[in-house]
């Protein structure tokens, strides 16, 4: 897969790409990943990306050409490629999109900045429009990296073990359950003893079990698009019934 983030500043990607498993898998070959300036496709002597709001406004808007001219500069002649721009009107991001869009083979995330951009870029250029939250950020900087992080844990290899990547949280739309490290006792708090017996099919019921406890306590909203199978709905009772009490 290859993902190319166009922004105005490409020394905060490259940071990025350089760290822990994205940078990694890039050195492996496993991902294919680029920053492009949208600057750089500016032809006016003080390289300006944007300019004021017709009809009046604060602020400037990012201009479409210089946006237009990058994406059109990184764009590969592959089966599957997505042009996504970061912005608040777009659907939230999900660990389903990121599943979703892992299977692309080019992603093209487009970051705005200043009072956003012109939007002949949402309507013409970007296949569609995501956000991270109903919250504002200064660019799409951050959100970028966020989806390429998520979504790089998709592809296989990136993480080294088989498997880690499903047992995250939201994977399978459930909070992760508690996990534990050495010592088995640390100021008076002990790892829990089902861990440190070797049974793994009772270590495998209480991880499902503590799953399920925790996504009803925290993320209750989870188990309505949850896949949840008889015995995890009886769990879910029993919970449920306990917390009652």
């Amino acid at each position: 897969m290859r993902i190319d983030i166009i922004s105005l500043f490409p020394e905060l990607i490259e940071a990025f790409y350089r760290h822990s498993i994205i940078g990694r898998a890039r050195a492996a070959g496993l991902l294919e990943l680029d920053v492009t300036n949208p600057r750089n496709f500016t032809y006016d002597r003080h390289h300006m990306v944007d300019d004021t709001i017709y009809g009046g406004g604060c602020g400037m808007l990012m201009k479409a050409g210089p946006l237009f001219a990058a994406v059109e500069a990184v764009r590969r002649d592959v089966p599957k490629r997505r042009v996504i721009l970061m912005g608040p009107a777009g659907e939230t991001f999900t660990q389903a999109k990121a599943r979703e869009l892992a299977a692309y083979d080019q992603l093209i995330l487009l970051c705005g900045h200043y009072e956003g951009v012109d939007y002949r870029v949402e309507e013409s250029l970007a296949d569609e429009t995501i956000s991270v939250g109903d919250y504002v950020l200064t660019g799409g900087e951050l959100p970028a990296m966020t989806i390429t992080d998520a979504v790089a844990r998709m592809i296989p290899g990136v993480l080294g073990a088989a498997g880690s990547a499903a047992d995250d949280s939201f994977y399978a739309s459930l909070l992760e359950y508690p996990q534990y490290t050495k010592p088995a006792v640390f100021r008076g708090l002990t790892v829990p003893e089902v861990l440190r017996n070797g049974d793994h099919a009772k270590i495998d019921a209480w991880r499902r079990r503590k799953s399920l406890e925790r996504t009803l306590q925290k993320r209750p909203d989870l188990l309505k698009t949850c896949d949840l199978s008889a015995k995890d709905k009886a769990i879910l009772a029993e919970l449920e019934g306990e917390e009652s009490r």
